[in-house]
């Protein structure tokens, strides 16, 4: 996208410094990434910088015509909401496709959006550690940080988000299992920048409308929580011993709200138009002539690809009971945009990270996600023996 920085990138690529960015990484975390890290950053233009963020701010328009208490009612069961106030969402991803805008070029088409947090604190330290252990990357002109920000300021940024006025005893990073989960660098990293505790939905203690976790041997109050827990994660683990659940009433600051995980997210694709917009569909109302040979089938609540089916037909989808659970959306054509020193180019997933600024009143972009595939879906879970895959960063021409 940047062809004399890739071509230079790719010229003088050598594999050790790949290896001495897996062992930066694991030498700061004291293990390895639980999820593969690609051989290189993605460089993208100044043109295909203003086609993202035009469409980002086309969505992000678009979602302020919304009524989020209609979808809440609609797509939340009662029992399952929340009786906090939701607020503003704390967070929110839009991921696109690179895709091939049939001319030639390289469009941006949303693959799906969510309010929803992921690694905010990983993504700064890798496009950081590309800068070290690369030494043929340009030195100016790209970054990944945006709105102006740099180390320093994002940091305070995201921390005046999560931790508001409250103490970094007071705040906890809640999941289920951290030690466990793919992303858990993300959490090391976290506790690293901000000294709050990593805590398991398991070890949460609650005293009427109360929370505290164990620290250093106290009860410690818990005023704020930056939830991880993916609710259908939360709901798939049968007999789980927990002494709270996300829709309980308690006197605690949620960040995000849990209800947020719902109303931004899959279900909202389709009351959303524009050109970098697929056309989306409720499996419980699309129109009966569609070709269904062009579209994807997707559930509304799941993650990392999970149920997603990339060829369905009439009889699969007659056997969906809870159609009002699925959407159908339009297949867009990945384009394999980055050279690479292997036989096949690699396909790019960005996805662009915004954080609701309270002094400005706005959701604000911070940074970006990338990730990489040579498959059909960007997923590099079974893409094993492949390389110049996996998660990473694109550095933005300025």
């Amino acid at each position: 996208m940047i062809p004399e920085i890739r071509e230079k990138f790719n010229r003088e690529f050598k594999q050790e410094y790949y290896e001495n960015l897996l062992g930066h990484i694991e030498d700061t975390y004291s293990e390895p990434s639980a999820f593969r890290i690609s051989e290189t950053p993605v460089f993208i233009d100044a043109t295909l910088k203003k086609d993202v963020f035009s469409a980002c701010d086309a969505i992000i328009e678009q979602l302020w015509q919304i009524d989020f208490r209609k979808i809440r009612d609609r797509f939340i069961p009662k029992e399952l909401q929340s009786p906090l106030p939701m607020g503003n969402p704390d967070f929110l991803a839009i991921d696109f496709g690179l895709c091939d805008d049939g001319k030639g070029g390289i469009t941006p088409q949303l693959i799906e959006l969510q309010a929803f947090p992921t690694l905010f604190f990983y993504q700064p330290f890798l496009g950081k550690a590309f800068r070290k252990c690369y030494p043929n990357l340009p030195k100016e002109g790209l970054d990944y940080y945006f709105s102006g920000l740099n180390e320093e300021s994002y940091v305070n940024e995201i921390k005046e988000v999560i931790l508001g006025n409250e103490k970094p005893e007071n705040v906890i990073l809640l999941e289920l299992f951290p030690e466990k989960q793919k992303t858990r660098i993300d959490f090391w990293a976290t506790k690293k920048a901000l000294g709050i505790e990593v805590v398991c939905m398991t070890k949460v203690i609650k005293e009427d409308k109360k929370l505290f976790y164990e620290k250093d041997g106290q009860k410690t109050p818990i005023h704020r929580i930056y939830n991880r827990v993916i609710f259908d994660e939360l709901q798939r683990i049968e007999n789980l011993d927990i002494a709270f659940n996300l829709h309980d009433e308690l006197d605690v600051r949620w960040v995000t709200h849990p209800d947020w995980f719902f109303v931004i997210s899959k279900c909202i694709m389709p009351l959303l138009k524009h050109r970098n917009i697929p056309a989306s569909y409720y499996l419980s109302d699309y129109p009966k002539d569609l070709d269904l040979g062009n579209f994807v089938l997707k559930p509304l609540f799941s993650f990392a690809g999970q149920g997603v089916n990339l060829h369905p037909d009439k009889a699969t989808i007659d056997k969906i009971e809870d159609k009002q659970n699925y959407i159908l959306q339009q297949k867009v054509k990945y384009s394999p945009v980055v050279k690479t020193n292997t036989a096949k180019n690699s396909k790019v997933e960005l996805r662009m990270l915004y954080v609701w600024n309270k002094e400005e009143g706005r959701l604000k972009p911070v940074i970006n996600l990338t990730r990489m595939s040579k498959g059909e879906m960007i997923n590099v879970s079974h893409q094993v023996d492949e390389t110049w895959i996996g998660s990473s960063i694109s550095f933005f021409e300025d």
